[in-house]
């Protein structure tokens, strides 16, 4: 090879990997490029945020929701998941079994909306 060749061959091979770098890096900063994990965390977050919602609505559509609410204000904040998981408002329709962390979202849910009066 000479040595032409060899200087042309390696300029384009640097080029080529600068510019596959260049375009990492800007695909994952601005160009909102997520790894599968990211995208797998982002989605479970979504899916809690979603199941605590229902879990609220549950709660607040209770038959006896003035009762329920007094309790739940009347209640340590360490044990207002454990209540909100004997109601069964933490479980989805359908389903026999709730969801890991639902209940602590709800109660972060029902917090909120006591706090704002909604």
């Amino acid at each position: 090879m000479s040595p032409d060749l060899y200087a042309k061959f390696m300029n384009g091979l640097f080029g080529f990997v600068a510019g596959a770098c260049f375009a990492m890096i800007i695909g994952f900063v601005w160009g909102g490029w997520t790894t599968a994990t990211t995208t797998q965390k982002l989605n479970d977050d979504a899916v809690l945020a979603s199941r605590a919602a229902i879990c609220v609505a549950q709660f607040k559509n209770a038959a006896n929701y003035k009762v329920k609410i007094k309790e739940f204000q009347g209640t340590e904040s360490y044990q207002r998941g454990e209540m909100i998981e004997k109601g069964g408002y933490d479980k989805m329709p359908g389903q026999e079994a709730a969801s890991w962390g639902v209940a602590s979202a709800c109660v972060a849910g029902l917090e909120a909306s006591i706090k704002t009066g909604t």
